[in-house]
């Protein structure tokens, strides 16, 4: 008997871009270099497959070829377009794209990126601190802040990516705070330390509607990804439903198939709500961002664990890692 494969290994992108002779040589990103041999990699030693064959796989039991890998790539951004879709293509390999909705129907900046380009423009992460510094004390009484020591000590933990300093700017700016000083504060930092106007900022940024749809008519999967990019597990379910209709009506425009629409959690952010109106509003699959391999016999077909590019070796050479044994 042949063995039925429930395995998928299920790879997270961002940034891909020309890092060198980018404006942002420090953005945590991939150089669009080491996508193309990570991708050769890839070829050595899995079965690129589909977004659809994902769908039939967990729809009708069927297996899964063997060492199964799917490409994903959160936030559109113009390089995907630019350098990662092209070569998809030509080597006749899908990608599943998600599109943040408001920051390309809008030309906004989505917070979390406004913070990745704060520190890519500001070496002394020092200096950001002292202006965040500054910040809570100017909003101190209006929000009833605790001391900028406080928020300190709590936030500032080193990850396996990320300094403690860095870790107490993005925890901070992205969670800690109520929404409002959050997005109050992230943009006096990004005017005064970025500099660039927010609407040419993101039209450079993302790609476009056209964009979008000429990926879609070469067979790229586009998936949602909500409209505003909001924690989802932390909205309430009319809230959530927004997200959902918004980000369906979005996919419509761009001429994705509505009947076999997948999820990426913004963040990975999710709760029970959440599961249930996607099981409410007919979405395949959805993806999160914990780390691990898919088993889609294991996990719920609504919480897929992914890898980040980082997990996968990005020499075509390069030997196999204890993730491929796991796949």
């Amino acid at each position: 008997m042949p063995k039925n494969n429930k395995y998928v290994t299920i790879i997270m992108y961002h940034y891909i871009r020309d890092l060198l002779h980018s404006k942002y040589p420090t953005i945590k990103g991939l150089d669009i270099a080491l996508f193309y041999e990570q991708i050769e990699y890839l070829k050595k030693h899995y079965q690129f497959i589909t977004m659809e064959t994902l769908i039939d796989s967990i729809q009708n039991n069927t297996s899964l070829p063997n060492k199964s890998v799917l490409l994903t790539f959160d936030d559109a951004y113009s390089e995907h377009f630019k350098y990662v879709f092209p070569f998809l293509d030509k080597h006749k390999i899908q990608g599943s794209f998600y599109p943040p909705v408001k920051a390309i129907s809008e030309h906004t900046v989505l917070d979390v990126n406004k913070i990745h380009f704060i520190l890519a423009s500001e070496n002394n992460k020092l200096k950001i601190i002292s202006e965040i510094k500054n910040e809570l004390n100017k909003y101190k009484k209006d929000y009833e802040l605790k001391s900028f020591t406080f928020y300190f000590k709590k936030l500032a933990k080193s990850t396996r990516y990320d300094s403690a300093e860095v870790m107490f700017i993005k925890r901070l700016l992205q969670v800690e705070l109520e929404e409002k000083l959050r997005n109050t504060i992230t943009q006096n930092l990004f005017e005064k330390i970025v500099g660039i106007d927010e609407e040419s900022f993101s039209r450079d940024l993302y790609m476009d509607v056209e964009q979008i749809k000429c990926m879609n008519r070469h067979g790229m999967h586009i998936g949602g990804h909500g409209y505003n990019h909001y924690w989802l597990g932390s909205l309430e379910k009319e809230e959530q439903k927004i997200e959902i209709e918004k980000s369906l009506n979005f996919l419509s425009i761009v001429g994705s198939d509505i009947k076999n629409w997948t999820m990426c959690y913004p963040y990975g952010s999710y709760n029970n709500t959440m599961l249930e109106l996607l099981t409410e509003y007919n979405c395949k699959l959805a993806l999160t961002t914990v780390v691990g391999v898919a088993n889609i016999q294991k996990h719920h077909k609504f919480t897929l664990p992914r890898l980040d590019t980082n997990d996968v070796p990005k020499k075509k050479n390069a030997d196999t890692n204890n993730w491929y044994l796991k796949g």
